[in-house]
């Protein structure tokens, strides 16, 4: 059963809680306000707000999961932020190893953090990494991912900001693109995201089209679901070939 609203997931799994925002897609992170509105709500997960916060007790949770399950990891969070040990990522991939049934999807903005860690520890054959990119000055990270041994290594242009122009996606089977959502959302321009989704038709990795977002392919400001996630009247969600 799918428990979550993101479209290329089902459920979300949230080991870590809380973040810092490093760069421009940040600005208007989502996950800061769901994090604030439960700590509204009175939920004890979720009492320190957005301080990055560490659940021990949720470890396990997968655990619990019989049915297999692709697994977006930390949603509302970075697993591999500069203050989450490495003995505490560990202990996260130790149950990614102990729950092969499931598809696990780790997405970081701390690309070299997650290089680091994974260049003296093994990927587990269940789990995909992905990196944002959602600017020029985030096209680095790409660079990072693509030397991890991954099954399937990914991208995240989602808040897409601008034009990225040229991508090398040697060894990058996935790209996700969306628009910003939200009332201060930024647009996104159609032409940027054509841009990729012919570079990923040239170079051969699979496209994923999410959404528009706040802002229309016609530039006009409306609510997300009525400007949909067509491209030319047709949907483009492709997953990777595993």
């Amino acid at each position: 059963m799918k428990t979550t609203k993101i479209e290329w997931t089902d459920k979300t799994w949230n080991p870590v809680t809380g973040c810092e925002k490093i760069s421009q897609g940040c600005a208007h992170c989502y996950a800061e306000v769901m994090s604030r509105r439960l700590k509204a709500m009175g939920l004890k997960k979720y009492e320190n707000g957005f301080r990055l916060t560490l659940h021990e007790d949720n470890l396990n949770e997968p655990s619990q999961w019989n049915k297999p399950h692709t697994i977006f990891v930390c949603s509302m969070s970075d697993l591999f932020h500069k203050d989450v040990p490495f003995e505490f990522i560990d202990k996260v991939v130790d149950t990614i190893k102990r729950t092969p049934q499931h598809r696990y999807q780790l997405l970081t903005k701390r690309a070299e953090r997650m290089a680091e860690y994974f260049h003296s520890r093994e990927i587990p054959q269940n789990a995909w990494l992905g990196v944002t990119v959602e600017a020029q000055s985030s096209k680095k990270r790409i660079d990072c991912l693509r030397t991890l041994n991954a099954p399937i290594r990914f991208l995240s242009c989602e808040p897409l900001l601008e034009d990225l122009g040229d991508l090398n996606l040697d060894n990058i089977d996935w790209v996700i693109v969306g628009g910003e959502s939200g009332p201060s959302a930024r647009p996104m321009k159609p032409e940027w995201v054509m841009s990729i989704k012919e570079q990923t038709e040239q170079q051969g990795s699979a496209f994923f089209f999410k959404q528009w977002g706040t802002w229309g392919s016609d530039g006009v400001k409306r609510n997300k679901h009525a400007n949909g996630k067509l491209i030319d009247g047709q949907v483009y969600q492709t997953m990777p070939k595993k």
